[in-house]
């Protein structure tokens, strides 16, 4: 057992653990209920146009079978974890700031926006610090799409005017701007606006038949498109509910941020 001398942290574990239990949600989360969902696609990308777009995974390709699965009860933060928020962390657990903030804190006018710049490790020790902790890629999925199998978290019909994907905006949102895009649950920006950590190593769905070089345990899942795409290119595909990106947990990006889950 980990000993933790932060009595702060104490409490708010201490408290997280008795909330779970309680049929509501705190202010900040929603809750999922319990049950099954549709996790992955069947989608097949015939004319390779993901080559065409210089992505060297076929579209679709990592996210077969197509399958049914039963999750418990959880809940999971309302929006991306935001700077003002990040910054109490880094106050308080005495934790480095985020590379491109300046001496130690965000811009002013960032404040709402996701935390981005922040590796595998800090988010999951923020959530850690919460009383909470990263989501598995399931809950994340079954968050954004919920139980009838839609392809975005608003339906199976994409929308631009729901989604921070195209780069107009020059980067991110302040979190739950797009309102008109939440999720069955009440989460927002699940698709756009910054993509997100998950606590699960990149590795194939059981009976996947794709062999992608980089499963195993050296990348971890990341879940929900960002604001400029994915590279040079803003496509739908990217910002699909069933749609897996994987990243070094090491590394910081400008479009990575994360939520946490209990």
């Amino acid at each position: 057992m980990r000993s933790v001398k932060n009595a702060g942290y104490l409490i708010l574990t201490s408290l997280s653990l008795a909330l779970v239990g309680c049929q509501s949600a705190p202010e900040d989360m929603v809750k999922v209920p319990g049950g099954e969902f549709t996790i992955g696609s069947n989608e097949v990308d015939r004319e390779a146009k993901a080559l065409q777009y210089g992505d060297r995974r076929p579209w679709y390709a990592n996210e077969r079978p197509e399958r049914k699965i039963k999750l418990d009860t959880f809940h999971i933060d309302r929006t991306e974890v935001t700077n003002r928020q990040y910054k109490e962390f880094v106050d308080a657990a005495r934790r480095p700031a985020p590379p491109q903030w300046s001496a130690g804190s965000y811009p002013a006018d960032l404040s709402d926006h996701p935390v981005v710049f922040v590796t595998w490790a800090d988010a999951d020790e923020y959530c850690k610090w919460k009383g909470r902790r990263l989501p598995s890629e399931a809950e994340w999925e079954k968050a954004a799409r919920g139980a009838d199998g839609r392809v975005f978290p608003w339906g199976n019909d994409f929308d631009i005017k729901k989604v921070n994907t195209i780069g107009e905006y020059g980067g991110t949102l302040p979190v739950g701007t797009l309102k008109d895009g939440v999720s069955p649950y009440g989460a927002y920006d699940m698709s756009g606006n910054a993509q997100e950590w998950t606590s699960d190593w990149y590795k194939p769905y059981p009976n996947n038949e794709f062999k992608d070089p980089d499963y195993g345990e050296k990348l971890k899942v990341v879940r929900g498109g960002g604001w400029g795409g994915m590279g040079h290119y803003s496509l739908q595909v990217y910002v699909r509910a069933p749609f897996r990106n994987a990243a070094p947990p090491e590394r910081r990006y400008d479009d990575v941020g994360f939520r946490c889950a209990w």
